[in-house]
């Protein structure tokens, strides 16, 4: 049946008009550069309310909490690191700080800080904010969070710990460093909190549950360009701009230009592109499924970002704590296992099927999007053959002995995996569908169960970790070393083992090794090729076992001006204004 699809979708395909596929930039008839070496800001009005959609409810209003996309969507605009991405030089430049001067061949940093910021309640903003996010909150060993993953690494020692951050005065800092640390500068990106909001929950150890989504929003201070004014679960999160935002355009104008932003929630992407469609939301991410309705609007232009960063891939739970059958545990652990079920996986018709054809399969952890680091031929292809996978389960001993169709393992327990996925994302469904259509035909019994998101993520990242296999997602990232607590046998998003003291596996403790080796290498070409090896290794052992990358595409309304989309991010959004 699935080779008939494939004809159907060729024929489709054939007959698409040719400029909707060849278009390097933009698929629709009103074009827009990407090339973010031309973006060019305009000195724009105040005033309107933009619209937009999130794709789910937040898990937490934390910052320092928040690993999952659906609560970092919603925070992303209310606080600043001391430093910043430019998408345009796609360098680190000062943000919160004023200047950051490096001594000692990296290990000292002397950081000034602008002394005309303010947290949107008014209250000053000082090198006591900054000693207290990292001293008492990021490098608190009774907060896992992903700044600390980071920084794991080069920090081991208590005394490192303790010497990190001080403050010399009211907004001069110091950093110190053991030895030199490459990403360090993008560390500093961290979200800054306010002491004197969050001191009280670390003083009394209940800072796990400080602002949570139940949290009143006018408690929620930050020094971001907006302000949470109110969050209803499941219907809308509002915006208002932070009335002390330091940045202003240059004639003065206190950004951002937009006063007032909602974002709502719809959890169904085929709603969402309805609301995008009929104007009640001005810019949309645009799915592979949704071009032919999104090149048919107007006064709408469609962005090609390229292949996306981010990552779609299956995983098997691999955490001897985990509340799982200790036999299964046993087949998730094994290396050829893994391999087998990667070898029974359609990556081409999930690209050609899911994707409409604007996607490619991926064998490793990273994407064309992931460049220097990514060249074509980094990650052997792996295979889609059926007779192979079955061979290798074979040679571990799984066959047919009750003679019903499904296979055993040689304690007689049968090969029965339960997977699952968020409901709310089609794509993943329809992956999961082909995996237990394919995964069948093996012999191997699945239950495709999709369910919440952020029940999704609870199960993933909480004890007692009750689950068997997901599929999911991550972001990627710019830096490798921001994926260090996804890749470091210790990091929190490790989510099939995490938060080991000691690597479980000979290749997790190599993978360790090159990336703590990487952090502290200067040389550029050196520092690529280390964390090439540790891709390399990752891909080799299957751990994650990767899938697609489709294209990354957004969809616009041509009243926004200054709207500059990424596959990282969108340029000076605190500029964007509407004609």
């Amino acid at each position: 049946m699935r080779e008939v699809f494939y004809a159907i979708l060729f024929v489709f395909f054939a007959f698409l008009p040719f400029h909707l596929l060849s278009s390097p930039k933009a698929y629709s008839v009103s074009m827009k550069n990407t090339d973010s070496s031309k973006f060019e800001l305009k000195v724009g009005k105040e005033g309107g309310t933009l619209y937009y959609i999130l794709l789910g409810d937040p898990k937490t209003l934390n910052p320092a909490l928040a690993q999952e996309t659906s609560s970092t969507a919603v925070l992303s605009d209310l606080f600043s690191g001391l430093t910043r991405l430019n998408l345009k030089t796609m360098e680190y430049e000062p943000d919160l700080a004023e200047s950051i001067l490096a001594f000692e061949d990296g290990k000292r940093y002397v950081v000034k800080l602008r002394k005309d910021v303010k947290w949107s309640d008014g209250e000053p903003f000082t090198a006591e904010d900054v000693v207290f996010t990292y001293r008492d909150v990021y490098l608190n060993k009774n907060i896992p969070n992903s700044t600390a993953d980071m920084l794991r690494g080069i920090l081991r020692e208590e005394k490192d710990v303790e010497n990190f951050v001080r403050a010399i005065d009211p907004y001069t800092l110091e950093f110190r460093l053991p030895k030199p640390f490459a990403p360090f500068l993008g560390i500093l990106a961290s979200p800054i909190l306010p002491k004197h909001k969050l001191e009280k929950f670390v003083k009394e150890g209940t800072f796990m549950q400080a602002w949570n989504v139940s949290t009143n929003p006018e408690e929620i201070v930050g020094t971001g360009p907006y302000k949470l004014k109110r969050y209803i679960k499941g219907q809308l999160v509002e915006y208002e701009a932070n009335p002390y935002y330091y940045r202003k355009d240059e004639e003065g104008k206190r950004l951002p230009y937009i006063k007032r932003r909602v974002a709502y929630i719809v959890q169904d992407p085929d709603t969402a592109l309805l609301m995008f469609s009929t104007g009640k939301a001005d810019y949309h991410g645009i799915r592979p499924t949704d071009l032919m309705t999104v090149v048919r609007l107007k006064e709408v232009s469609l962005f090609d970002l390229g292949p996306t960063p981010s990552t779609t891939f299956l995983v098997f739970n691999q955490n001897p704590q985990a509340d799982i059958p200790k036999y299964k545990l046993r087949w998730f652990q094994n290396s050829q296992f893994r391999r087998a079920i990667s070898m029974a996986i359609d990556r081409a018709g999930i690209s050609l099927l899911v994707y409409n054809g604007l996607a490619q399969p991926l064998y490793g952890p990273i994407t064309p999007a992931n460049r220097p680091y990514y060249y074509e031929g980094l990650f052997p292809e792996i295979p889609y053959d059926l007779k192979t996978a079955r061979k290798l389960l074979e040679e571990l001993g799984f066959s047919d002995r009750n003679k019903d169709g499904w296979l055993e393992d040689p304690e007689g327990n049968t090969l029965e995996i339960i997977l699952l996925t968020n409901a709310e994302n089609k794509e993943r469904q329809a992956i999961g569908n082909m995996i237990k259509e394919d995964l069948e035909k093996l012999g191997i019994k699945v239950v495709f169960n999709p369910i919440d998101f952020n029940a999704l993520v609870r199960r993933l990242t909480t004890p007692p970790y009750q689950w068997e296999a997901v599929i999911i997602g991550l972001t990627g990232s710019l830096d490798p070393h921001f994926g260090r607590n996804v890749w470091h046998s210790s990091g929190t998003l490790h989510m099939w083992n995490p938060r080991q003291k000691t690597p479980a596996t000979d290749w997790e403790r190599e993978v360790d090794e090159l990336f703590d080796r990487a952090s502290s290498v200067l040389n550029r070409e050196e520092r690529i090729e280390l964390y090439r090896q540790a891709y390399r290794i990752i891909a080799r052992e299957q751990p994650l076992i990767f899938l697609a990358t489709p294209k990354s595409m957004v969809g616009a309304r041509d009243k926004l001006e200054n709207y500059f989309p990424t596959v990282w991010g969108q340029y000076e959004e605190e500029y964007m204004f509407f004609k």
